[in-house]
């Protein structure tokens, strides 16, 4: 499975960035997409994750809830995470995942419990 992030770059505090992620590869009937970012000097951090399969939920992590929307697309393999009220502290690499099944809510923000990672995408916010 490759995974291909799009969507980082510059934007001054309070705007907005959307960012896409699109797997290509191998299908699951149940899978996990995840958003993770991780800033300069800063350990990799959980954002968001949608499942796909039975229930089909959205996650946030508590720094991002209200401000972040992530959003799955049904007719492929893709995942958009909507960037609202952006902070200089949202400065990061964002990288998003997959896992092969439908992660339970303990392991949706554990990145050892995803399978496939993109590259990442630099979102960077500054006036």
């Amino acid at each position: 499975v490759q995974l291909q992030a799009s969507g980082g770059g510059l934007v001054q505090p309070g705007g907005s960035l959307t960012l896409s992620c699109v797997a290509s590869g191998r299908a699951f009937s149940r899978y996990t997409m995840g958003w993770f970012r991780q800033a300069p000097g800063k350990e990799r951090e959980w954002v968001a994750a949608v499942r796909w399969g039975g229930m089909s939920n959205t996650y946030y992590s508590g720094s991002v809830k209200g401000r972040f929307t992530i959003s799955r697309d049904n007719t492929k393999m893709a995942v958009h995470l909507r960037m609202h009220s952006l902070k200089p502290e949202d400065t990061a690499v964002y990288y998003c995942a997959v896992a092969q099944r439908s992660l339970i809510f303990s392991a949706i923000g554990d990145s050892v419990s995803y399978d496939y990672w993109g590259q990442g995408t630099l979102v960077t916010v500054s006036s």
